[in-house]
């Protein structure tokens, strides 16, 4: 950079021709600098262009001129020179503008690039954009002030000003092909002031280009330097890419590993291509029915043992999968409720198995293009409605839809015992493991019917403690009597105090041996956990036996036993602990205090839904910031005018035929 400034200089010859040259080239140069004038608001924008050089360039720039400054006011002509390249590289690195035309884009590049420049370095732009036109006005009077005395220097002002239109036509260009074009524009006015001019600027630009491609050079390395960097620390959106690439590569079994040829295509893609990440579909071998944490066959694969249901249990791959799990074959539209309680669309449960095995009990049936649902099971073949009903004539106090209100169906199979008690306004989770029955749990969803994958093995069910009105077993084929009874005990924590055990199981009315040994094991297993018999009751119609036992409101029994077996837990150990927490033969303690929710029983249904329960205190902040009851009590009157005035009226839902919805953030429930 230090030679170019000097190179028109240096370039000088003498010709006979002397004098009448000088002339010539004056006449041209006053006209360029008319020309100069009338175009000077052309001239501008390439002049505060160089606001959008790279930091390190601005302040390369500034500290040549203070040095060079007193020198000569031409040591800005490199520099200027240099600003095409700049840009081109700057456009190729850091903005792509597509496939928009360059006019469209080149006030947009300024614009976006001054003001990265000015948050950088605030004082050198400003200095530089305020110096270069000063140093114009100022070339401008030394051509006047300098007519009639040195030529060379005249000749080089000629050269600046055919440069300065050079760069005004290949502003957006690459460097490169912008250096090209600028000599070529230099050399053709050069020949029409004269063949000396042409001599003397073919001279120079050898030495300013060898300047030049030292800056390109070295531009070059740093640009290269900033993509390596964009690779290794990648925007939000690939950077969100590369995780789920990464997820890809674990070792669950059933997911596909990306080869690094297909990483790198992902890193060097477009932004464009960033958004329209294709998901993959799983290849699996449970096709339709994948369920990621239930069908991680080589975390099941690595069990110690599986006698207690531990294949049947979750078990999450560490990375989870990012592919889609494929409709069935000729899947359609699920029908809607209650036309689904009866019958569903075969393809989209195409599972036979269970209507071979199960048909006789009415559980499923094949009818052409559906599957219907006669509303039996195994306890109750003519109909889950007689069964229901008969239950609370048993036992009145259950009150359905009163009372009772949210029930847990162990064991559920297809799901008809939750699905006709919505005619008696309960609200019922089915539960089932994913197991030989095939698809139990998806035919209740299809259905329209609430249900959950899961089983009784080694750790707590998902939900918190005391909490259900009600737990049913069915002919749930749970071993309830064995090791200290830690099943039962599980129940136990999950049923509200005063909650009713509603058991129908063959020990209760057949006298086969095993039969036998399972009903005394689990008399002595009731009586030691304090639940009171309620009822043992045959249903002729179905001809099967149901007890209802009952859990106690208090903690009296527990403290009049004669035997602490099972022993209460720990005072550590919080019942409301539901997320992979062991299971242990053991009891909670029932609460005491009124402030404590499961120390009575709460109201009836519906009321229950509109007030605040007995627990919550007004010494605490809810969820919102009020007192607790008055929170509770806004939520509710909050979502019931929300529900009523825009749910029911402004989503164009028919809420009649929707049957089955998950609150993603349902607080109170409101």
């Amino acid at each position: 950079m230090a030679l170019g400034k000097y190179s028109r200089v240096d370039g000088r010859k003498s010709s006979s021709g002397y004098c009448s040259t000088v002339t010539i080239v004056v006449f041209v140069a006053l006209c360029l600098v008319g020309v100069w004038m009338m175009t000077s608001s052309s001239v501008v924008p390439v002049q505060t262009s160089d606001v959008s050089e790279s930091k390190s360039d601005v302040k390369a720039r500034v500290t040549e001129n203070k040095n060079d400054a007193t020198n000569d006011e031409d040591s800005n002509t490199p520099s200027e020179e240099s600003v095409p390249s700049d840009e081109g590289k700057q456009k190729q690195f850091e903005d792509n503008p597509g496939d928009l035309p360059e006019d469209a884009t080149k006030g947009d590049n300024n614009v976006s690039t001054n003001q990265a420049e000015k948050n950088d370095a605030p004082d050198e732009s400003e200095k530089n954009t305020e110096e270069k036109p000063e140093e114009k006005s100022g070339d401008e009077k030394k051509d006047d002030a300098e007519e009639k005395g040195d030529g060379s220097k005249d000749e080089s002002e000629n050269g600046e000003k055919n440069k300065v239109d050079g760069e005004s036509k290949v502003e957006n260009q690459d460097s490169e092909s912008g250096e090209t074009k600028e000599n070529n524009s230099d050399n053709e006015k050069s020949d029409e002031g004269s063949d000396k001019s042409e001599g003397e600027k073919g001279d120079s630009q050898i030495e300013e280009k060898v300047d030049n491609e030292k800056d390109v050079k070295s531009d070059q390395d740093s640009t290269e330097k900033k993509d390596k960097s964009s690779e290794v620390f990648p925007s939000g959106a690939q950077s969100e890419l590369s995780d789920e690439s990464t997820t890809q590569n674990g070792s669950f079994k059933t997911q596909s590993t990306k080869s690094k040829n297909e990483k790198e295509t992902q890193k060097s893609s477009d932004s464009e291509n960033k958004s329209s990440y294709s998901w993959k579909v799983c290849k699996t071998t449970a096709g339709p029915d994948y369920i990621p944490c239930l069908d991680n066959l080589q975390a099941i694969k690595k069990l110690p043992s599986t006698k207690h249901y531990e294949h049947r249990e979750r078990h999450c791959p560490e990375n989870p999968p990012t592919c889609l799990v494929p409709l069935p074959e000729g899947y359609q539209r699920s029908l809607e409720w209650p036309t689904s309680r009866e019958k569903i669309w075969y393809h989209n449960v195409p599972h036979t198995k269970l209507a071979e095995v199960k048909g006789h009990q009415n559980w499923v049936k094949v009818s052409g293009e559906y599957l219907t649902f006669p509303g039996g099971g195994t306890q109750f073949k003519h109909g889950a409605l007689h069964y229901i009903d008969f239950i609370q004539q048993s036992v009145p106090d259950i009150a359905w839809g009163k009372r009772s209100r949210v029930v847990l169906d162990v064991g559920c199979g297809v799901a008809s015992f939750g699905g006709f008690l919505f005619d008696r306004d309960v609200l019922t989770m089915s539960l089932a493991p994913k197991d030989e029955h095939e698809a139990q749990v998806q035919f209740a969803l299809e259905r329209g019917i609430p249900a959950i994958s899961a089983v009784m093995g080694t750790v707590r069910l998902p939900y918190p403690g005391r909490v259900f009105d009600i737990v049913h077993c069915a002919r749930c084929r749970v071993p309830w009597h064995i090791e200290g009874g830690k099943l039962l005990l599980e129940l136990n924590r999950m049923l509200r105090p005063g909650g009713f055990f509603v058991w129908s199981a063959t020990p209760i009315y057949q006298k086969l041996p095993e039969d036998v040994e399972i009903w005394e094991a689990m008399k002595k297993l009731t009586k030691a956990i304090c639940w009171e018999v309620i009822s043992i009751t045959k249903d002729k119609v179905n001809g099967v036996g149901i007890a209802v036992y009952r859990k106690p409101l208090t903690n009296d029994c527990y403290e009049q036993r004669s035997k602490s077996e099972p022993p209460l837990c720990k005072d550590s150990d919080d019942p409301n602990a539901a997320w992979n927490v062991p299971l242990q033969a053991c009891m909670h303690k029932l609460p005491v205090s009124s402030s404590e929710r499961g120390s009575k029983l709460p109201v009836e249904w519906p009321e229950r839904v509109g007030k605040a329960p007995y627990w919550l205190s007004s010494s605490e902040v809810g969820v919102y910031g009020k007192p607790a009851p008055e929170d509770f009590l806004a939520d509710h009157e909050h979502w019931k005018r929300v529900v009523k005035n825009s749910y029911l009226k402004g989503l164009g839902i028919n809420w009649s035929n929707v049957r089955n919805a998950m609150d993603m953030r349902a607080v109170y429930g409101g």
